[in-house]
């Protein structure tokens, strides 16, 4: 037997190309801006290539790509390093000069990954550093060892970064997205300033929200109204949501809500309780007051659950309807469960009827006796509870009366009050300066001079109370006036007529159908009233 050995040939591509043609070669470096020392590292390493392959004479410029400030964990944002990759598929690189492996990539899988494909083309890869060519080796293990150290050092990076940011948490240092913050920008002073005409819109969000509108109705309206998001674009459900649940319009700050997975992939996860949070009260300037997002909040807990109206209840009440308010406080005195809107074609006519949810999905299994009850019926006698339980005629007469005479007789109330809390002050700093001079902290001079100074002011304070004391008194004018809007209250009616899905959602909690007779109703505050359905 003969063996004969036929020796490898060249490859088209290897570094070591043929002596008529240059060596296409291109350079990659990257550097984290971050970095006070790499921030000159980036334009050196670019003129450093280029005078590099242009002095050798078998070398012919490809490009140099250069990632400014790029994390070196994942590829996929490298945009200069996708563009070489690119090229090499296209064969227009041959070979590929690189100051280390970490600069290459600090994952060990996205290294190796590479280096095989560019392998494959015939590219080799030259880590200067490391004294390594991709095509030259008889081995990956180097690649992988040394793509194990870049990647170990960019998770203690990552871990240091982390402890930072979570310092800074600790500490109650916040950091505000302005881009995506409605009804905020930032001030002169770095912290957050409030938008007025944004924040009037805010205001009627949270408002119309209460008023019981559903999240794609409040943005319908505000994109009739013209009104845009804060990147110009129109209102939908999620960005109406994300508004109600902010709690930076109430003037604090929740930290952490977020997570970073992990270095490599930066991968984000929603802070479900994997990592601490960091709740800053008062952090800045709030738009909307604390009890209105407090009961903005638990509206959205109310609307977002599925839940039956008692034990009794087979059938779920569901989701949460905006177009009638009574479909989420009517329910069955019977079974519990809630009612809903039908429409009936009696004698080609339409009439709106209420029936149990449960009597309609299960017939009379469940609920037997739960009556059908018609819409127009039912209003009228809802406004009779809603007039006897207010006294509407009466009551509402008195409340005006009462708030017309407070604010004839009692205009000044405010400043007064301001003034009595500054005489107060100024007490306080005299006993403060007796105690310093006392002690020997300050010497006579200036003692007299800030005693005078104290003095002075309360003499002027004194006076200006003595004359919203005088005017407190009701002159002939003053009751001539309050006389004449008495008298224009008693003329005129204010008994509810007509009935009102926004007011029912205000002030009626819950309304049970004991009978196709009777209605009880449960007043926000526990108050119940029974009202008569007229057949």
């Amino acid at each position: 037997m003969n063996v004969t050995m036929i020796p490898a040939t060249k490859q088209a591509n290897s570094e070591v190309k043929d002596k008529y043609h240059q060596i296409r070669v291109a350079a990659y470096c990257r550097v984290s801006t971050e970095q006070e020392e790499q921030q000159n590292s980036y334009q050196t390493q670019i003129n450093y290539y280029t005078d590099l392959i242009n002095k050798n004479p078998e070398w012919e410029l490809a490009g140099i790509f250069a990632d400014e400030g790029i994390s070196g964990t994942q590829t996929k944002k490298r945009t200069e390093f996708n563009k070489m990759i690119r090229l090499c598929k296209k064969r227009k690189i041959d070979l590929i000069l690189c100051k280390s492996i970490s600069r290459f990539a600090r994952n060990t899988v996205d290294i190796l990954d590479y280096v095989r494909q560019l392998k494959e083309l015939g590219i080799g890869v030259l880590f200067e550093e490391q004294n390594i060519n991709t095509l030259n080796m008889t081995s990956e293990f180097m690649i992988a060892l040394y793509g194990s150290f870049a990647q170990a050092e960019s998770e203690s990076i990552s871990k240091n970064v982390t402890w930072g940011v979570e310092k800074s948490f600790r500490e109650g240092k916040v950091r505000y997205n302005y881009h995506n913050l409605y009804g905020y920008m930032k001030g002169e002073d770095g912290k957050p300033e409030i938008v007025p005409e944004q924040a009037k819109i805010i205001k009627h969000i949270y408002n119309l929200y209460l008023d019981g509108l559903s999240m794609k109705r409040i943005a319908n309206q505000l994109n009739e109204m013209f009104i845009t998001t804060k990147q110009n674009g129109k209102w939908t459900e999620g960005s109406i949501f994300s508004i109600l649940r902010n709690e930076k319009y109430v003037g604090d700050a929740l930290l952490q809500k977020t997570y970073t997975v992990d270095c490599i992939t930066h991968k984000k996860a929603r802070n479900n309780g994997e990592r601490a949070k960091y709740l800053v009260t008062d952090a800045h300037e709030a738009i909307i007051d604390r009890d209105t997002y407090n009961l903005v909040q638990q509206e959205l807990a109310k609307r977002s659950s599925k839940r039956k109206k008692s034990d009794k209840a087979i059938t779920e009440q569901g989701k949460y309807s905006s177009k009638y308010a009574l479909t989420e406080i009517m329910i069955c005195a019977e079974c519990g469960a809630a009612y809903r809107r039908q429409v009936w074609n009696i004698h080609g006519r339409k009439c709106p009827v209420w029936r149990c949810i449960s009597r309609i999905d299960n017939g009379k299994r469940y609920c037997k006796k739960s009556p059908s009850i018609h819409e127009d019926k039912l209003h009228k006698a809802i406004l009779t509870a809603i007039n006897e339980y207010y006294d509407c005629k009466d009551s509402i007469k008195e409340l005006l009366k009462s708030n017309v005479e407070q604010a004839l007789l009692d205009i000044n109330t405010k400043e007064t009050k301001e003034i009595q809390q500054r005489l107060r002050e100024i007490d306080e700093a005299r006993n403060d300066y007796i105690l310093l001079i006392a002690s020997g902290a300050m010497d006579e001079e200036s003692f007299d001079e800030q005693f005078q100074k104290l003095y002075d002011e309360e003499r002027e304070l004194n006076a200006r109370l003595e004359q919203l004391k005088g005017k407190s008194t009701m002159n002939c004018q003053d009751g001539s006036r309050l006389d004449k809007a008495l008298t224009e209250i008693d003329n005129n009616s204010y008994e509810l007529c007509q009935y009102n899905d926004l007011l029912t959602r205000k002030i009626i909690e819950c309304i049970k159908v004991v009978s196709k007779t009777e209605v009880q109703i449960v007043f926000k505050g526990g108050m119940q009233v029974s009202a008569l359905v007229n057949k």
